[in-house]
């Protein structure tokens, strides 16, 4: 993608020059140093411009047709385009476009579909489970009953029979799928055959697989899952938000967990943003794109295997990777402080199987940023010789400098 230019930042300097010069320096650091988060992406400028326009101003509550303000003519427009591009795109009968966030999205989910202590079956935290999918420290382990299933020792893949014998014995009101660390594919259809033995609600979580789903780069869980909860970043590459795809059948019990139950106002500039990213994601550039995020993702897992990070599950099937660096003698924190230093932006995460912290990374940024496979080989080399020779971090970091100077993500 070939990014014109930022907003100006000209008024916001004339007026408060102190946070202009803020909005400046990490324009700056986005465009010197690599972002290999998972879950960061660079959004187009008419993405961007949607969210720095005058609907920015409107109070919304409600939705189209029926709102509890006045003037709402125009944003209903535009929440009617986010909505119906949303369900073009999954082939989805009913899409909710409000929720602030992924986390608001699965907290609505919840609520139309649950009532405090019911019993939900989830992908434990240990093996990349959200907070939301059965945290103490959140309100889904507060107010829920969460079970949690595991991955297989040996491969580190789900492990669908657990699954299965876990949803037998605890008999859940839901059964959630998805990850924050997972890189591989979820089989949707054997999902939904468990939760239809036990009597059981299917939610997809699926916050990092969704613009690999809009691009046909990873299967679709919408014909299989009684609700999605998605984010409208991550690779989709639209505004920080969230939304909710549903069956005909749930369309008012969600609408109603979004608002009055959950939230209030809709934020009409975002989900303006969030109509431009699915228009964006509905076209043959952004297939492309997602299929080549998946490409680099691989070579990059190949790269850091050869390298000695031991990666989980033997590879990846999408933009995310995770890999315990510990055959080179440090771990996961200490290792994501010492790629910083150097210009590599990456998260740690936990392992399955032991107290281990290993790194999680994506390659969904860096191609938007126009990089290729020969990129990500050169990256994941530089990787592996800061950790394997901290002395070389400064070396690194003016490589890094120098690679990002050739991809830079908002030319101008």
């Amino acid at each position: 993608m070939t990014v014109a230019h930022v907003p100006e930042t000209d008024v916001l300097r004339a007026q408060d020059p102190e946070l202009a010069e803020l909005l400046l320096g990490e324009l700056e650091r986005q465009s010197t140093t690599l972002q290999l988060i998972a879950a960061e992406n660079f959004t187009s400028p008419a993405v961007l411009a949607a969210l720095g326009s005058p609907l920015a101003n409107k109070y919304a509550e409600g939705y189209p047709g029926a709102r509890h303000h006045g003037g709402c003519e125009i944003v209903d427009v535009a929440e009617r385009i986010a909505v119906d591009r949303a369900k073009a795109l999954f082939g989805a009968e009913h899409a909710n476009v409000q929720s602030h966030s992924g986390s608001s999205a699965v907290l609505a989910a919840y609520a139309a579909l649950l009532r405090p202590g019911d019993t939900v079956l989830a992908l434990g935290l240990p093996y990349g489970g959200h907070l939301t999918h059965g945290s103490p420290a959140n309100f889904s382990g507060r107010w829920f009953d969460f079970v949690g299933y595991g991955v297989d020792g040996e491969t580190g893949l789900v492990d669908y029979e657990q699954v299965r014998t876990l949803a037998r014995s605890h008999r859940p009101k839901a059964i959630v799928c998805g990850s924050i660390a997972y890189p591989r594919h979820l089989d949707y259809a054997l999902f939904r055959e468990i939760a239809d033995e036990v009597g059981a609600y299917l939610i997809a979580d699926a916050a990092h697989p969704i613009g690999l789903v809009a691009g046909g780069a990873a299967p679709n869980p919408v014909p299989y899952a009684d609700v999605v909860c998605a984010t409208t970043h991550k690779v989709l590459r639209g505004p920080r938000g969230g939304m909710i795809l549903c069956g005909a059948e749930l369309a008012e019990r969600v609408d109603r967990a979004v608002f009055p139950f959950t939230q209030g106002g809709a934020q009409m500039h975002t989900i303006a943003a969030k109509a431009v990213a699915f228009g964006e994601a509905a076209t043959d550039a952004f297939t492309l794109y997602a299929h080549q995020v998946v490409a680099n993702a691989r070579v990059l897992t190949d790269v850091l295997a050869a390298e000695g990070l031991a990666v989980t599950t033997g590879g990846t099937d999408t933009h995310l990777i995770t890999a315990d660096p510990s055959p080179l003698g440090v771990d996961g924190r200490a290792a994501r402080g010492l790629l910083a230093a150097a210009g590599l932006i990456l998260d740690c995460c936990a392992l399955p199987h032991g107290d281990v912290r290993g790194l999680r990374l994506g390659t969904a940024a860096v191609t938007t940023q126009g990089m290729g496979q020969a990129e990500m080989r050169r990256i994941g080399v530089l990787l592996a010789t800061v950790l394997r020779e901290p002395a070389r971090t400064k070396a690194v970091r003016a490589e890094v400098r120098e690679l990002t100077g050739g991809f830079p993500p908002y030319p101008g």
